[in-house]
């Protein structure tokens, strides 16, 4: 008797426990899941929701140039998921992409030894969890990115950090990424602590408040604006946005981080960036992942 009450009271304890862990995303998965809503009500027919979502846009081209009928994990190749024109341009580039270059590199900086002995694969020996990042640290109570973790696996062993945005950076992350992708892995990105909570949060109200001279927020873009045109582009959706990086983007001729990629665009939108190895920037990342969660892990990619 007294060994099934222990046991009944470890069953309760572990189950509490359990609960309490799951209880951390509640309101983070139901942003995601109402985000994912969003964008399958949106381009289910974007002509037929001129009226909702696009009442500035052109009804013909809405009509003629949108893919209809969009889901979830369509938006894992970002605006070429509904734009037509640009889906076609996207396929002919990965006929011949331009990345694989940077895994080759990014493959011989993997186990290139440190003067120490050690190398990167001694820091990173399984490269299919780029899903899992960012995380938080329980030892450090920060936040790491996958940028963040390179360079602290560098400097722990006294090399000299890589440059946050390009080269050698980029060209491993490039390695990392395709590993994570040949394995099949998704975004699993994991809120089972309050301050992984916090972490969360934080990084939301990043991406929701206004900012700079223009008074923009990312959300004003990506999940606002998202399918409608600026300039010659179509504005990308918030839900499946940083699954590709890093990423070959011919207007940089080469291959760039996502930090690069977000700090470019926050540049662009009146305001100062956050440092890419900062907490802040940790945390908009954390909010990104998580709202891409479930996706494949589809990097290195190509850009315009």
């Amino acid at each position: 008797m007294f060994s099934k009450i222990v046991t009944t009271i470890a069953f309760l304890v572990i189950s509490t426990i359990s609960l309490n862990a799951s209880n951390f995303n509640k309101e983070a998965e139901k942003d995601r899941l109402e985000m994912i809503k969003y964008f399958e009500a949106k381009f289910e027919d974007a002509a037929k929701n001129q009226a909702r979502f696009f009442p500035y846009s052109d009804a013909q081209e809405l009509e003629t140039k949108y893919e209809k009928n969009l889901k979830f994990l369509d938006f894992n190749i970002g605006s070429y998921a509904y734009a037509k024109d640009a889906k076609f341009q996207y396929d002919e580039l990965k006929e011949m992409p331009p990345y694989e270059d940077a895994i080759e590199k990014g493959e011989e900086l993997y186990t290139k030894p440190f003067l120490n002995g050690n190398s990167l694969q001694t820091c990173f020996p399984d490269l299919t969890i780029a899903g899992t990042f960012p995380y938080y640290d329980e030892k450090t109570k920060k936040m790491v990115s996958l940028t963040s973790a390179i360079n602290d696996c560098l400097r722990s062993n006294g090399e000299k950090e890589w440059g946050t945005r390009k080269g050698s950076m980029a060209e491993f992350q490039a390695y990392f990424l395709n590993e994570s992708k040949e394995a099949g892995k998704i975004f699993d990105i994991k809120i089972e602590s309050q301050a992984q909570k916090d972490a969360y949060e934080r990084g939301k109200e990043y991406y929701y408040t206004q900012r700079g001279y223009l008074k923009l927020a990312c959300s004003n873009c990506h999940v606002d604006g998202a399918g409608k045109r600026v300039r010659n582009e179509i504005l990308s959706p918030l839900v499946g946005q940083v699954t590709h990086f890093p990423v070959y983007r011919l207007k940089w001729d080469e291959i760039g981080t996502l930090e690069r990629r977000i700090s470019g665009c926050v540049v662009d939108q009146g305001q100062v960036p956050p440092k890419d190895e900062s907490q802040e920037m940790i945390e908009l990342l954390y909010f990104l992942a998580y709202m891409s969660n479930g996706l494949p892990v589809d990097g290195p990619d190509v850009r315009k």
